[in-house]
């Protein structure tokens, strides 16, 4: 064999050792980009995202899309640099979105925690900016507590301790006072019948008040509302949840026929928070068709300078702030934005 030919062949066997390694070495990484987003006003894998039953709707137009981020885990020295030139994809260290000393089962676990959470705020705020009455229910019931067996989910939760509730704030607050052991009266209501039951609260995870050992949920008085929406995590979708509540209950097509998108969590009270990633949730919205995108108050100057071409950004620090400025562009006039 020639030194030329033997020089070509360990270059070769070179590169074969660097490909197999880069693709089998992991690195301490992972890449955010843009992720799916989602109609709050249409179906996905025919099931409705928002289903409003019980209690008068009206007909809906255009979109009013939440946005997501793409994460890919399991990234390896090659597929790495491969996201590092990718003009739409970020690496970041893999523990600010797995924090150390947490499984990736455990962080799941927390986000579906916080989208069923940001699912409750996002009808309380709509309820709320619509002036409906309301009643609390059993969303979820803790497994092993002193309710499972007494309350099913979808119970309407009457009073506790004697105290009217209609709402999970107010389910909570009926057990201050109380202590793990402590028992208590809870009337409920099922199939349009009343009944009570005796609960012994549990331990809180705090170590303060007894817990009752169900999830709190809200419902209208009359009717129901049932967010679904398949695998997607964490608080952002708040915002848009509320609004696709607000749109099915109100006359008229709320984003006046357009495809709007956007993010952003939400309280009971109807304030809008902050989210991350919104560069890549922006483009997202872009290439699905958005003209419109609603951007959380303390997002602005981050989405300003990240902004794609042909996309509107609007300011909303409040849910009635984003019905206000949807309304505002139906009728022509200037919208709060997060640009100069």
């Amino acid at each position: 064999m020639s030194r030329r030919t033997s020089t070509l062949v360990a270059a070769v066997l070179l590169v074969v050792v660097v490909v197999g390694v880069g693709t089998v070495v992991r690195v301490p990484f992972v890449a955010l980009g843009p992720g799916p987003t989602y109609d709050t006003l249409g179906a996905v894998d025919g099931t409705p995202v928002v289903a409003v039953e019980g209690t008068p709707t009206f007909p809906t137009a255009g979109h009013l899309n939440m946005t997501t981020v793409a994460v890919s885990d399991g990234v390896t020295a090659l597929s790495a640099l491969g996201f590092w030139l990718a003009p739409d994809r970020r690496l970041v260290p893999r523990d600010t979105v797995y924090p150390p000393g947490q499984t990736t089962e455990q962080v799941d676990e927390q986000n579906t925690a916080q989208f069923a959470a940001s699912e409750t705020n996002a009808e309380l705020a709509a309820m709320a900016e619509l002036a409906l009455p309301t009643r609390a229910t059993v969303a979820e019931i803790v497994s092993g507590s002193a309710a499972e067996g007494a309350l099913r989910e979808g119970d309407t939760i009457v009073s506790v301790r004697g105290v009217p509730v209609a709402t999970p704030d107010q389910v909570a607050a009926a057990l201050n006072g109380t202590a793990p052991g402590d028992p208590v009266n809870v009337v409920y209501e099922r199939a349009g019948a009343r009944a009570e039951a005796r609960i012994v609260l549990g331990p809180s995870p705090d170590g303060g008040r007894g817990m009752l050992g169900v999830r709190p949920g809200v419902e209208p008085a009359t009717g129901d509302i049932t967010i679904s929406l398949g695998d997607v995590g964490g608080p952002s979708a708040g915002l848009m949840f509320a609004l696709a509540v607000v749109d099915k209950l109100t006359p008229g097509e709320l984003n006046g026929g357009r495809f709007v998108a956007g993010t952003g969590t939400i309280d009971a009270a109807g304030t809008v928070g902050p989210i991350g990633g919104i560069p890549f949730k922006m483009l997202a919205a872009r290439d699905a068709g958005a003209t419109v995108f609603l951007v959380p108050d303390a997002n602005c100057t981050e989405a300003a300078a990240n902004a794609p071409d042909e996309l509107q950004l609007v300011r909303v620090p409040t849910l009635d702030s984003a019905v206000a400025s949807l309304e505002a562009l139906n009728a022509g006039a200037p919208v709060p934005s997060c640009g100069p």
